[in-house]
């Protein structure tokens, strides 16, 4: 009996220590983010960079940290994204930089600069060149942590409902441009008009502008802004650069276990270098496709018209550079790496084109 009583205890206080142990082995419930966009959903480049984003967290993270995704107007506009980050409205979203100009005039340098660093450069500049910290200043200001997290390519110049033959021709000309290239086309004599992306087709189709500048081939083909406008113009001097960025408000950042915050950075890189590299692909299919087409034909920019916004970016840049000390600090270092990386991006631009078997 005394054996039985011991065996039974033990048996007993085996289940109990089960039952107590049971919740330590429980798994935590998820952290769960909500991440906004200035992008249709699913839009080819962007809109397909942001999923990716959201999920590889989910993927590297181990389903611990989940990011659900809304796409422009769905909580927050199209233009509203760094506000709601800012602001703890939601933990993330994903824009592009030269959206927030207006309010942040420097922005624009952590996307493109007319006449700026290419894709390449641009992030040569951030990972190596100090760029990273300034930006990371700039937006600190905001409580909002920034990521270089995608890239469409170089842009082009955009679809035209009427023929460029000289700079007089721009005069009047409404055109939807963002950023800093908004600000050229002005002192050209256009008149810039800011559209998201997904109201650019019908706002030329009723000739609301005569215009569209937006990004590359693969993103321009799927608006299916060619079927409006037949001339597309080149190159796009306004945005040599398509870079996107992972906006993430710093409070929640900070609230995160540090290797969720690895998983966070990790993942806005690995989505940067995939993006552009499907840019490459996907725009030299979009390319082909557009101009396979009777109606679209690929066009230059008129000389005159490129050497008076050469010197119009000059200038807009000059102003910017004027606005602040940490203004000053993110134009002169953005100068700096560009004057340090031409000579090897025109020779590489000179081999590939000697290379380039059309």
């Amino acid at each position: 009996m005394a054996s039985g009583s011991r065996l039974t205890r033990r048996v007993a206080l085996g289940l109990a220590g089960g039952a107590l142990a049971a919740p330590a082995l429980a798994q935590d419930a998820p952290i769960r983010w909500r991440l906004v966009t200035s992008w249709p959903r699913g839009q080819a480049g962007p809109g397909v960079t942001a999923q990716r984003i959201v999920d590889r967290i989910d993927a590297m993270s181990g389903g611990r940290l989940v990011v659900d995704l809304f796409a422009a107007g769905e909580i927050v506009p199209a233009f509203s994204v760094l506000d709601a980050v800012s602001n703890g409205t939601v933990e993330a979203g994903h824009s592009a930089a030269l959206y927030w100009q207006g309010r942040v005039p420097e922005a624009a340098f952590f996307t493109t600069v007319p006449f700026g660093l290419g894709p390449i450069e641009h992030h040569a500049w951030l990972a190596f060149g100090g760029g990273q910290a300034l930006w990371e200043e700039l937006y600190g200001r905001l409580g909002v942590t920034p990521f270089l997290a995608g890239n469409t390519g170089p842009c082009m110049g955009g679809f035209f409902r009427r023929p460029i033959a000289s700079l007089a021709d721009v005069a009047g000309l409404r055109i939807r441009v963002a950023g800093l290239g908004a600000r050229i086309y002005e002192r050209l004599g256009a008149t810039p008009v800011t559209i998201p992306a997904g109201e650019t087709y019908t706002a030329l189709e009723r000739g609301t502008v005569d215009a569209v500048e937006f990004l590359a081939p693969a993103s321009d083909y799927e608006l299916g802004l060619h079927q409006v406008a037949p001339l597309y113009y080149a190159p796009g001097f306004a945005k040599p650069n398509g870079a996107s960025e992972l906006l993430v408000n710093s409070t929640a950042l900070a609230a995160l276990p540090e290797e969720l915050r690895r998983v966070v950075a990790e993942a806005a890189q690995a989505e940067h270098a995939l993006a552009l590299a499907d840019a490459h692909r996907r725009n030299a299919i979009g390319l082909r496709a557009m101009l396979s087409e009777a109606e679209v034909r690929l066009e230059g920019f008129p000389a005159d018209l490129m050497q008076a916004a050469v010197a119009a970016a000059d200038a807009e840049i000059d102003a910017i550079a004027g606005g602040s000390d940490l203004a000053a600090r993110i134009v002169a270092s953005y100068r700096e790496a560009q004057a340090r990386m031409a000579p090897w991006s025109r020779l590489e631009a000179d081999m590939a084109r000697a290379l380039v078997r059309g």
